[in-house]
């Protein structure tokens, strides 16, 4: 018996458990998961017969958006079959993605009706994970489609039969050799269409500073350049849409407000509207697997769009205007070209050791990657092979491509077949080193011998990526001589002829996506020349390898011991990720009329992709107040290594840490009675932690294993979060933790455990009054150690044996949630204590921005006892750093 596979790609609304719905988990978006079921959309199957009115068995996959039909006979090879399935199609709002409707009765279909999977000896079954990568054969489609005659319709399909009725229209969209149709019917016709020598577009992209002319001159001039380099396009009409460039948009600068982009309005129409275009004719032409060969199509985009720059725009600097301003211009970002983003942009998840292969499949990337950093390094990767064999035989080679191979199903072998006939050289690397493989590009120079008649060049391949490289001769920074390296494994040394260069640089014009720039340039003016000299710059820029760069801005910290404490942050860090970086940041406390601050060393070593992937280094050491006219210091040497999995998109993480904290104090004489030691304030903590997450939105899971070792104590202490988002909405979360003293010869409650306020000797956490008893900054909690939000009988807040306790809490309605703590306190000369407590908590950001209010624990009614206002716990959040962890989480 055959069976069929239907794509049901508007079914990924349908529920929680969806390939679509786990996706949208993964980069922390709760819009589908809490929707109510009115707001979901769904295909509901009223029949399915065979073409002798037979019914078909058919059924859902795992993830719900395919059907598989079961046939009452065997389909054999280049036989047909008849098939009707009567269905209904519910759309979803658009607030999920932009398929569905909008609340000013606005609609945008694509991919809302059955088609067939791709059958090519194996399935091919996709689900919808909002990636734009339906898989479904080019087909001979017509749609009857009726709509109200208050809305506008525009589509990627013919218009053939257009009948006229009393309140709706009615009519006959075809298509030839094409895939899944796009409709758009607005209250208001956005659309307008334009009649090229080239082709027929519709277009709603929007440019309200762009004269209407200049637009049609723009769009004339586009699909030139569309025709003249890659060839005529086969359909009746070209749909280029707002709503299509906004799923892939022109990252970067041309995302801020329109009232600061920086560039001329007709260069922001214009590639705009290019790189829509591209999208589109590519996607409807090429019929490339769009999820495991996907970065074919962008590496052909991307490539013209490189090369549009260059042809109409050659002098477009990245930061547009911008980077004639003063204060801006000095930077060495606004003295960067427009196309010089695409290395840049792809070297920041490089950097991160989060890059990715081109044939990684499309589900399998990182929302950075799959949007951004995969498609620039494609399109570079052209660039790149232009430059070694010559740009005429790659322009020839996508041509050709384009000319024989659309409109029918292709593969890359077709592609790499083409452009290995179109040259002499060698160029599997290409195919087997950049876009197979995710292994770095990164050569240096590493010696010149200097003769009269020529020049002796030693150069390494750090990386082992045998891949060519590119060595340019400046005189004067005036370029004399350019070669071309290849079959570098190690180290090499070429002789080239002496041009009196006095310099030597690799990769000059940056074609070729490097990892590290910093070493490929060699002076040979001498000895000294070769010394990089230091530049200072205010905040922070992008690399430049001719300077030791050091960047500075100001700083403005705060407690209430030093108050506002003014510094200025001296760092190394630039806009891309390095291995080694030093922060320091000297600050004065007025309060105090002292010198306050911090400063660190750190090394990061990647060691792989997944498992043991990262080493941290660090030697840090910081200064400030803790009471009034008491200060510490604390010197910490610290080593971690990190594992992750295979699964780059996966949130699972492990992290093994040892340190060894030093903290020297010096206590006002009249608060000596604050030290555990008054006369030997000092101590030092040896820290072994082990700490497993998952930070997932729907079902967060971290714990961790702490070991303190310290000269009159140590302890062993373990700590499991759990959070689950359930199917009804409600959010439950549930803390255990558990605390032990192996030996404890103290004399305070110092080293003790905490119930509701940890000392943070090790000081770790940002109090903003650490020894405060009273007032607001005494009520400012941090849920670590016992966890618990009342202040309870003295007695038991702190625990010198062991101490064991659980906090939960669920919500009542959205960010409103009720909690409760409980636990046991054994403290050595008494029996162990229950204690518990419990309240209403304003969780509106987890972690972030919280406010406890207790009701009842065993102080009893607290709620009706007196200073309610001082038994009220928060949670705030200060850093920068750790508040943009809230939007980066999404994208690395």
């Amino acid at each position: 018996m055959g069976i069929i596979y239907f794509n049901d790609w508007a079914h990924a609304y349908s529920n929680k458990n969806t390939g679509l719905a786990k996706r949208f988990a993964q980069e922390f978006k709760r819009s589908l998961h809490l929707a109510k079921k009115s707001e979901r959309g769904y295909t509901t199957i009223i029949s399915a017969v065979d073409g002798e009115y037979e019914g078909l068995e058919w059924e859902r996959t795992q993830e719900d958006d395919i059907i598989k039909f079961r046939l009452n006979k065997p389909l054999l090879p280049k036989e047909s079959v008849q098939l009707i399935i009567t269905y209904k199609v519910k759309l979803p709002p658009n607030k999920y993605t932009d398929y569905g409707y909008d609340n000013r009765g606005n609609y945008y279909l694509k991919d809302w009706y059955l088609t067939p999977a791709v059958y090519d000896g194996k399935w091919h079954l996709y689900s919808n994970k909002n990636l734009e990568d339906l898989y479904t054969n080019s087909t001979k489609t017509t749609i009857d489609f009726t709509y109200p005659k208050a809305l506008f319709l525009n589509s990627n399909f013919k218009e053939n039969k257009r009948t006229e009725m009393t309140n709706s229209r009615r009519v006959e969209l075809v298509a030839e050799n094409q895939k899944s149709a796009e409709i758009f019917l607005n209250v208001q016709n956005l659309f307008s269409t334009h009649i090229t020598p080239e082709m027929k577009v519709v277009t709603s992209i929007s440019a309200p500073r762009y004269d209407p002319i200049e637009q049609g001159i723009s769009i004339n001039r586009i699909t030139d350049f569309i025709e003249r380099n890659l060839g005529k396009y086969p359909h009746d009409k070209l749909l280029v849409s707002e709503t299509d460039y906004n799923k892939d948009p022109l990252y970067g600068i041309n995302q801020l407000p329109s009232f600061i982009r920086p560039y001329e309005q007709q260069f922001q129409f214009e590639m705009k509207f290019l790189k829509t275009a591209l999208n589109s004719i590519l996607g409807e032409t090429l019929f490339l697997d769009p999820r495991k060969e996907q970065w074919l199509n962008s590496a052909i985009a991307n490539y013209l769009m490189i090369a549009y720059v260059d042809e109409f725009y050659p002098d477009q600097k990245l930061l547009g205007n911008l980077s004639r301003i003063w204060g801006i211009r000095s930077f060495n970002l606004a003295k960067m070209d427009f196309n010089e983003q695409y290395p840049f942009l792809y070297n920041l998840t490089a950097r991160k050791n989060l890059d990715q292969a081109l044939t990684t499949p499309n589900d399998s990337l990182i929302k950075f990657n799959q949007k951004i950093a995969n498609k620039y390094k494609a399109g570079l990767g052209l660039a790149y092979l232009a430059d070694y064999i010559g740009k005429e035989k790659v322009d020839e080679s996508i041509k050709t491509f384009f000319k024989y191979y659309q409109l029918n199903k292709v593969k890359v072998l077709d592609f790499e077949s083409i452009l290995k006939r179109s040259t002499e050289k060698d160029i599997n690397w290409f195919f087997s080193e950049y876009v197979s493989t995710d292994r770095k590009i990164d050569f240096k120079i590493k010696k010149v011998d200097k003769t009269e008649d020529s020049l002796r060049v030693t150069i390494k391949n750090k990386e082992g990526t045998n891949v060519p490289i590119s060595m340019f001769g400046l005189k004067n920074d005036t370029l004399v001589s350019k070669y071309w390296f290849k079959d570098i494994k190690t180290l090499e040394t070429f002789t080239v002829p002496n041009n009196q260069e006095d310099r030597l640089v690799l990769n000059y014009d940056q074609t070729i996506p490097e990892f590290n720039q910093r070493d490929n340039w060699k002076s040979l003016k001498g000895f000294l020349s070769s010394n990089k000299k230091l530049k200072f710059t205010f905040f922070k820029d992008s690399e430049n390898p001719y300077y030791n760069q050091v960047f500075y801005v100001p700083v403005l910290n705060f407690n209430i011991y030093d108050g506002w404490v003014p510094g200025m942050r001296l760092y190394n860090k630039t806009l891309l990720e390095r291995p080694f970086i030093y922060d320091f940041a000297p600050s004065y406390s007025f309060r105090e009329n002292a010198f306050v601050g911090y400063g660190k060393f750190s090394y990061r070593k990647y060691l792989s992709k997944s498992g043991l992937y990262v080493a941290n280094y660090s030697l840090g050491g910081s200064t400030s107040h803790f009471n009034v006219n008491s200060r510490y210091t604390s010197i910490t040497p610290a080593l971690s290594f990190g594992w992750r999995p295979d699964d780059l998109i996966s949130n699972k993480r492990q992290v093994l840490s040892f340190r060894f904290v030093n903290i020297f104090r010096d206590f006002d004489e009249s608060l000596s009675d604050l030290a555990n030691d008054p006369e030997n304030p000092d101590y030092s903590v040896f820290n072994m932690r082990y700490l497993n997450r998952d930070n997932d939105i729907l079902d967060y899971k971290s714990w961790f294993l702490d070991f303190q070792l310290a000269g009159k104590f140590s302890k062993l202490s373990f700590e499991y979060e759990y959070r689950k988002l359930f199917e009804n909405n409600r959010q439950f979360n549930v803390r255990f933790f558990a605390g032990k003293f192996l030996s404890n010869n103290t004399d305070s409650d110092f080293f003790s455990f905490a119930l509701d306020r940890p000392t943070d000797y090790l000081f770790d956490y940002s109090y903003l009054g650490r020894s405060e008893d009273t007032g607001i900054y005494s009520q400012q909690i941090i849920i670590a150690e016992g966890g618990f939000k009342s202040f309870l009988d003295e007695r038991y807040r702190f625990s010198d044996n062991w101490m064991a306790t659980v906090n939960t809490s669920f919500n009542l309605w959205r960010w409103i949630e009720l909690y409760g703590d409980a636990g046991l306190v054994k403290n050595n000369g008494f029996k162990e204590k229950f204690v518990y407590d419990s309240g209403v908590r304003l969780n509106l950001v987890t972690d972030y921005f919280e406010l406890y209010f207790p009701f009842y624990s065993n102080n009893g009614w607290e709620i009706s006892q007196p200073n309610y206002g001082e038994k009220i716990r928060f949670i705030i959040t200060v850093s920068p750093k750790t508040l943009t962890g809230l939007f980066t989480r999404q994208w690395f």
